[in-house]
């Protein structure tokens, strides 16, 4: 927002109250209410504003409390902001973000991985980071980017203790469409993205350490556009596939994944691909419930052992 002043916020309490996860805390302060919007509770309405904002040249950023809730701007995201460009209206820049996902014990309203709703939308983009570092450079990456982008952070990321980083005080980007190595093996691959990241390192240094099982972690960062080559290659190097998210199941980004790597790697796949994923049903409020709805360690370590061995 120093940078480019055609950037603007606009969301439910970002201004005073500083969002509900104090992500724009002090943001009104230095940047001006006329910047810092403080909307009502109407995410189709400001979502269309903020539409109309970016065709007059500005480069807005709206926050949805919780994604979940982006639910009642999916007309003008899907129908109007994803077809814009396609219908000559010219580029959209607009990029709207908020968090996701559960272990909060927030309940079927404010834990939901809302990826797959717009994954099948031509005309836009989705990133999913997993560390601070990341989180910054593709946030750089999305606003400059002439494409509207759906932007998911995991509130489960916000204060972990242990991913607190020191970031570079210079300028950079994280380019969108390109997923990381966030671990290299040499035994089979699991794709994943977000909070499951860490869930799948910690398995990875569990099975290490236990079977001598070696596992290369496929960060994807973007999932519109996905990056496919990198998936390939990963496989084509291990033999092996499975797939980690926390979203459900059914329509799960799992599916695509293992349709891709059919398509342009069957020949060298030594196994079955398979899937670690919340199951199918909204999220539970019950501590118990949530945590066996949602996957664990020990579930990935269990369908990364069976295939390592397959």
């Amino acid at each position: 927002m120093e940078r480019d002043d055609r950037v603007l916020l606009l969301g439910e309490d970002i201004g005073a109250y500083g969002g509900a996860f104090k992500v724009t805390r002090g943001f009104l302060e230095h940047f001006g209410a006329r910047r810092v919007v403080d909307t009502p509770i109407a995410e189709g309405g400001f979502t269309g504003a903020a539409a109309g904002a970016a065709h007059m040249g500005l480069r807005p950023v709206v926050e949805m409390q919780f994604m979940d809730f982006a639910s009642p701007a999916y007309d003008v995201i899907t129908n109007y902001v994803a077809t814009s460009a396609y219908r000559g209206a010219g580029p959209l820049p607009l990029v709207i973000r908020g968090p996701v996902g559960g272990g909060n014990r927030a309940g079927p309203f404010h834990s939901q991985n809302v990826e797959m709703a717009f994954f099948h939308t031509p005309g836009l983009k989705i990133v999913y980071p997993s560390t601070a570092y990341d989180a910054k450079g593709l946030l750089k990456a999305a606003i400059r980017d002439d494409a509207p982008v759906i932007f998911e952070e995991h509130k489960g990321l916000y204060r972990a203790p242990a991913l607190r980083e020191v970031l570079p005080d210079e300028d950079y980007e994280v380019p969108l469409g390109k997923a990381r190595i966030a671990r290299e093996g040499r035994d089979l691959t699991v794709v994943t993205y977000g909070a499951m990241v860490h869930r799948t390192l910690e398995a990875a240094r569990a099975l290490q350490a236990e079977d001598e099982i070696e596992l290369e972690v496929l960060d994807l960062r973007t999932l519109l556009p996905l990056d496919e080559e990198a998936v390939v290659a990963s496989v084509q190097r291990t033999g092996k596939l499975l797939v980690v998210h926390e979203d459900t199941r059914t329509g799960g980004i799992a599916g695509e994944i293992g349709m891709r790597v059919s398509e342009r790697a069957f020949e060298w796949l030594d196994g079955p691909i398979l899937r670690v994923t919340a199951i199918d049903a909204p999220v539970p409020y019950a501590a118990s419930l949530e945590d066996a709805f949602l996957p664990q360690v020990a579930d990935i370590a269990a369908a990364a052992r069976y295939l390592a061995r397959y």
